[in-house]
């Protein structure tokens, strides 16, 4: 394996995202230039990282090791780094426009990459030099750097393995980071699910709703007992903001295949299409779904939002007792509702290997790691039980998905075997499972 040392980094765009990442490069001990539009904004990013309860900087001292700047100016500084990370507003032309200033400058061998969350990479270099092509991937980390583990890594047709191979080396050596190979398509692997099951939740959420099952109560089966973070569903998108939700619907209806199951979610149902017109997009604009109110003795009052009738109540909360098989099964609406979104995102998931990843580990990887599920989709039709599960979906009339036909005709009862440690390929043998 031929690799290249990564030892200076330049980060364009000082934002959250991009200042988490020079924040990692420099605690990793990396000479790193933070720039932006402005020299203020990029200060500012600098300065970001030393504030809040969870600073980007563990050590304040990493701070000198970062020089910041402007594209204008400062952007020759990245002439020498040995990775050149773009990490700009998530648009097409700026960031095809940004490589083209890039591959003016930067010396040879160097990697640039792009920290695009969803946007085909080919489509970025589309048209640019070979000898950019060669050398470009992305790097697409998760929010916070700092926290999240996975970064998933995508190559184009045309990048060099030895740019994959040194990415890989330093982020799991240097960065701590657990990284996925994907394969360049729109929202690579974690978004590409994970959106899926938040826009298909909208959706079949709605249905339960209609069938008396409440917001609050949907976000507790939707989570922990299923391996999902306690946010849940509704409690994900208020975080996430029904806004950048509708933006994520628009990039995969411009670049999603056209035959795709996704498709049938990306239209807001009229509920949450009024709460997004109106501007109740979550927590940034004090409620969506949820709200917090302060009472006159200085506690807080959590509300939940009915988008049926407009009315806010107060969540009392719930719990759920049952574990997630009990939850996949039942025949009540609870049960419909947690079989009907869950099944429907494990099918998804495994029709799509191996278009966007070579295999099924790194697809569980991605949900764990970028989305915090306890179980990949993989790792969550073996708990259920790969034939029960496709003995449903025939009892339904539905089409049993791609890895679950391969999973039958291989002889094997799981996707997993021997602890773990080997799993199906999609020519149905069994591989050693890589480490991590």
């Amino acid at each position: 394996m031929s690799i290249r040392v990564i030892n200076s980094v330049t980060v364009l765009g000082a934002g959250t995202m991009g200042s988490g990442i020079a924040a990692a490069c420099a605690s990793a001990g990396c000479k790193t230039n933070l720039l932006d539009i402005s020299q203020e904004l990029a200060d500012r990013g600098k300065g970001n990282m030393l504030l809040g309860r969870a600073p980007m900087l563990d050590d304040p001292g990493a701070a000198d090791l970062i020089t910041t700047g402007n594209f204008d100016e400062s952007l020759k500084l990245a002439a020498e780094s040995d990775w050149i990370c773009e990490a700009i507003v998530e648009d097409l032309e700026a960031k095809r426009s940004m490589f083209s200033r890039i591959e003016s400058i930067r010396k040879d061998n160097s990697i640039v990459t792009t920290n695009t969350s969803g946007i085909p990479l080919h489509s970025i270099c589309e048209g640019m030099s070979e000898r950019f092509r060669k050398d470009v991937a992305v790097t697409h980390f998760f929010n916070p750097v700092k926290v999240m583990r996975l970064l998933e890594v995508v190559p184009s047709e045309d990048t060099e393995p030895d740019v994959i191979d040194s990415l890989a080396v330093f982020a799991r050596n240097q960065l701590g980071k657990g990284v996925v190979y994907a394969k360049d398509t729109v929202n690579f692997i974690g978004n590409r699910i994970g959106c899926f099951w938040m826009l298909a939740g909208f959706h079949k959420g709605r249905e339960a709703r209609q069938n008396g099952v409440s917001v609050e109560r949907i976000d507790a089966l939707m989570s922990t007992a299923l391996g999902i973070p306690s946010t849940g569903l509704y409690g994900l998108i208020d975080l996430v903001g029904l806004d950048v939700m509708h933006l994520v619907a628009a990039n995969l209806d411009n670049n999603l295949p056209a035959d795709d199951t996704g498709r049938k979610y990306l239209a807001f149902p009229p509920e949450e299409r009024a709460m997004y017109d109106s501007g109740q997009l979550g927590r940034k604009t004090g409620g969506g779904f949820y709200r917090m109110l302060k009472n006159d003795d200085g506690s807080r009052l959590k509300q939940m939002y009915d988008p049926a009738s407009g009315d806010w109540s107060d969540a009392a909360g719930t719990s759920v007792d049952q574990d997630a098989a009990e939850l996949m099964f039942n025949s009540d609406a609870e049960g419909r509702f947690v079989w009907n979104l869950i099944s429907e995102t494990l099918c998804y998931a495994a029709d799509l290997v191996p278009e966007i990843s070579n295999d099924i580990v790194n697809v569980d990887r991605a949900m764990r790691w970028g989305f915090n599920w306890k179980m990949g989709p993989f790792e969550l039709l073996d708990y259920f039980g790969p034939n029960e599960v496709a003995e449903r979906l025939q009892s339904e009339g539905r089409r049993v998905p791609n890895m679950l036909n391969v999973l039958r005709s291989s002889g094997q009862s799981t996707f997993y075997s021997g602890s773990g440690s080997q799993f199906l390929a999609v020519d149905g043998t069994l591989q050693d499972v890589p480490e991590e």
